[in-house]
């Protein structure tokens, strides 16, 4: 058990205070009456009271007291010897036990509280039952009435106190384990990002680089008895550099979005579309519907390169006069859809995948999607176009204006 009592709150502070002004009224009420009444030993009485006042004044100045239960032990032992004195020389004395009541049952222990609560008790009623020369049922049940409410209200109190430090320790250890958690889910994140990166770099940009210095030393090999074979091994090699330099503009583009920065997703596509129709003979018009929510940053990267890459696709292979990219929010989830009338191709022969670093295949395409809960769908023919249509489930998110921002 704790030896110390209970940190005082603003809330204890100001009932501290009440205490003390109510044992100080109390007795300047005994030492007034005895004075006014002109009772025998009146001085006594005024001196006995201003000396139980100093005693009790010690208390708050000692911080020793609220630190050590023994320490206020004894000073509750010197204040209630001093009160007897007072007891025994006014019976007005009997009020000032309803404050030593709070005061022992804080300071002490439970046991040790109870005990004393009850020596006072009993002295009050011994005290005030010799000065009537009486012992009635109110003089024993006024004084006992007094106790049982104090050891009800602190002990209340201390039950609640003890509640809520239990809460409040609670509350630091999920405080303290949602920290851990988010931590812990950040360092997986970012060791599953590496691993993701790792196996791109192997299967892609680490592979080329392979074949790039097979090239080169079938190349030297070549040489200089062939040159003819040795020039088109350097060739070979120079595309292969070409491409994988396609591969990293591609890595470097997918981990930072510059097209994003200080827009929204509706905003970069209406762009996307602006500068598509400024720059080829390629008509872009951009649509939106729905009320525009928040979305990831996930999200809007993956529609985003979704939609770049179909256009992109579009200038060069499909011989399309117009295009329509829309962006669609449909409550529960977003699509974005890319129509055009270019001469279309059979879905079950897919166009081989661009490698200048702007775009990427459908297969590329389809994961990034099923790796945020998505689909991808593509409607072709040859000669009558094409639509793209991708889907992404949302979580529910509030409501925001048109911009798509909170």
């Amino acid at each position: 058990m704790s030896t110390a009592a209970p940190a005082l709150t603003p809330t204890t502070r100001a009932l501290a205070w009440c205490l003390h002004l109510l044992i100080i009224g109390l007795l300047v009420l005994a030492a007034g009456r005895a004075v006014a009444d002109d009772r025998p030993h009146a001085g006594s009485i005024v001196a006995v009271a201003v000396a139980c006042g100093l005693a009790y004044a010690v208390g708050p100045l000692l911080p020793r007291i609220r630190r050590s239960r023994r320490v206020a032990a004894w000073w509750l032992a010197a204040v209630g010897a001093v009160w007897l004195v007072l007891l025994g020389l006014s019976p007005d004395a009997i009020w000032v036990a309803f404050p030593l009541y709070f005061l022992q049952l804080h300071l002490l222990p439970r046991r040790a509280g109870l005990a004393a609560v009850i020596v006072t008790a009993v002295a009050a009623v011994a005290g005030f039952g010799a000065h009537t020369g009486s012992f009635t049922p109110a003089t024993v049940i006024g004084p006992a009435l007094g106790a049982a409410v104090a050891v009800g209200v602190v002990w209340g109190y201390q039950a609640l106190y003890r509640e809520s430090e239990q809460r409040r320790q609670l509350i630091e250890e999920l405080t303290a384990t949602r920290a851990d958690l988010a931590r812990a889910e950040h360092t997986a994140g970012v060791l599953a990002e590496r691993e993701r990166l790792a196996r791109e770099i192997h299967d892609t940009l680490a592979q080329g680089l392979s074949s790039i210095q097979l090239l080169l030393r079938a190349a030297e090999r070549a040489l200089p008895g062939r040159p003819d074979a040795a020039s088109g091994h350097v060739d070979a090699a120079r595309q292969v550099a070409v491409d994988n330099l396609a591969e990293a503009r591609r890595f470097v583009a997918a981990l930072t979005p510059p097209t994003l920065e200080g827009t929204t997703l509706a905003g970069a596509l209406e762009r996307l579309c602006s500068t598509t129709s400024a720059r080829h003979r390629l008509t872009a018009r951009f649509h939106l519907t729905g009320d525009p929510v928040s979305l990831p940053t996930a999200h809007e990267v993956a529609l985003l390169r979704i939609a770049q890459s179909t256009v992109a696709n579009t200038v060069r292979h499909a011989r399309a006069t117009t295009a329509e990219v829309t962006l669609s929010y449909l409550g529960d989830r977003i699509a974005l859809y890319v129509v055009d009338d270019g001469r279309g191709f059979d879905p079950e022969q897919l166009p081989a995948p661009d490698v200048d670093g702007s775009g990427f295949g459908l297969a590329a395409m389809r994961a990034r999607m099923a790796a945020l809960g998505g689909t991808l769908a593509v409607a072709s023919a040859p000669g009558r176009g094409t639509a793209l249509t991708a889907e992404l489930p949302l979580a529910p998110t509030t409501r925001t204006g048109p911009e798509g921002r909170p």
